[in-house]
This record gives C-alpha cells, structure tokens and sequence, in this order.
C-alpha cells in the first residue's frame, strides 16, 4: 500500500493535533516552523522540538531535523519529522500529496491551489475551491472539523474554548509588548490573582483559580495583545498534555477531506 506524504505548515495546537491523527493513520507527515514558536499550548505542541529536539503527544514523538535528507530517517524510526522552514522551501524536495496550511494566520500567507495535489486551509482566511481546494471549519461551534469544498469558514469569533462556562475569564492576554518571563509553568496549580509571569516590571497574574493548561515559552519577545496563557478551572494536570476534542475534530475533518480526495 502506498503511504499518501502531507505536509503540515505550523507545529502549534491545532497543527499537532492533525499531524497526531495523521500519522498515527500511517500517513508520512513533516511539519514545518519558524525559528521561534509561540505556541501557547505547549504541552499538545509538537513545534516545542524547535527549542528540546523532541517533543511527544499522546506516544507520538517529533523530532527536530536539520536537513530534507533526514525526514526519511526520522520515519524509519518512526519519529515525526520537524524542520525549521518559514518559506517551505522543503516541498520542493517532498512533492507532498497533500498540503495542510494550520499556521492559524487568519488568513492566508502565501499557500496556492498548486502547492499540490490536495491543500487544505483551515479557518478563516481561504476560499475553498479558489485558492485551495478544502477549507476545514476551526471555529467554536457546531460546525467545528466541517470540510468546506467551496467557500469560506466562518469568521473569527475570538471566543476561547469554554470550560465550565468560563471562556474569556480564564485567559492571560499581554498588557504591553516586551519581553515575557513566566513564574509558574505548564500544570503548576495556581489561585486567582497569583502572579505567574512578568512584562518588562508588569506582573501576570492568574485569572481564576485553577491548573496552568497554557502559558508560552519564558523568554520570548511578545506583542501587546497576544495571548500568554489560560487557566483550566477543573484543575485536572492531565488535560495540560491531551489533545482537546476540537482539535481532534479539526483533525477528523482533514482526514474526511483527504479521504475524499483520494477514495475515488
């Protein structure tokens, strides 16, 4: 049986959330980063083997390579190859049969309908059937992981994804640009008001009582706005490092769409 090549543009949530599924279906999968991640969700973020070489999600392991010679052998060993490549320089080499743009940009940065055989866009941002082939619906609703063949998502909510009825209450936005320093870390315990990082001298305190589910990587320069992190109210340590339901839903609707593609 002849294994279909996808190639992810991003390694955050959303991202690694379909290269999981993905590759654990038997596709060959590459990701490609930028040289510094911002991924929030670290703890279901492939794109941390940028800074640790590694990083496992549920048994899948992705490995940082430096070069295309080394996708083949990051495969044999059954590893989920990474590389640093903000232009995707590497399809060139790869001849994906499917390309997945999960930058999350709302909107699209650059990815055509020729990239290969079947791409696909995720959110906002794209029109299905113009510049890509397939749109697959990332926003909180009851259309989340829907294949779109022609059109576009719905527009961005910002709405977070509520836990026990607390959506915007949970999260950390920054107040001002500059350089963030975290206190606590991904599945530290934290109760409302406590601080869990800094701005220049501006203290980041915790929203609501809870578990760090999120926060980004100490040391990163950020901009006023972006999001810091998120408190999950259940306080469970385990959901910090779980793919969430919408990510497998996502995830289920490139594989719908990839299906569909090819099952003809």
């Amino acid at each position: 049986m002849v294994k279909l090549t996808v190639l992810i543009k991003g390694g955050g949530e959303v991202a690694s959330g379909i290269a999981h599924k993905l590759f654990r279906a038997r596709f060959r999968v590459c990701l490609t980063e930028i040289p510094y991640p911002k991924a929030v969700s670290r703890g279901v973020a492939f794109s941390e083997a940028v800074y640790d070489g590694e990083k496992e999600i549920e048994g899948v392991v992705t490995k940082l390579i430096k070069s295309n010679e080394d996708i083949l052998k990051a495969w044999e060993e059954n590893k989920l190859p990474i590389i640093v490549d903000p232009e995707t320089k590497v399809r060139d080499k790869l001849h994906p049969d499917v390309l997945v743009d999960a930058i999350m940009a709302k909107r699209n940065l650059g990815t055509k309908i020729t990239d290969a055989p079947l791409v696909i866009g995720l959110g906002p941002g794209f029109q299905a059937g113009k510049d890509i082939h397939v749109v697959v619906e990332t926003n909180n609703s009851e259309n989340t992981g829907k294949v779109i063949f022609e059109g576009e998502a719905e527009k961005n909510t910002g709405v977070p994804i509520p836990i026990m009825g607390l959506s915007y209450e949970r999260v950390m936005h920054a107040p001002q640009s500059g350089l963030f320093l975290a206190s606590k870390d991904i599945g530290e315990i934290v109760t409302a008001g406590e601080v869990v990082g800094k701005i220049n001298e501006q203290y980041i305190k915790a929203p609501i009582d809870g578990v760090i589910r999120a926060i980004i990587r100490s040391g990163i320069q950020v901009k006023e706005g972006i999001k810091l992190g998120e408190v999950d109210p259940t306080g469970n340590i385990e959901y910090c490092y779980t793919i969430r339901a919408k990510m497998r839903a996502i995830a289920g609707g490139v594989l719908e769409a990839i299906l569909t593609h090819f099952n003809v």
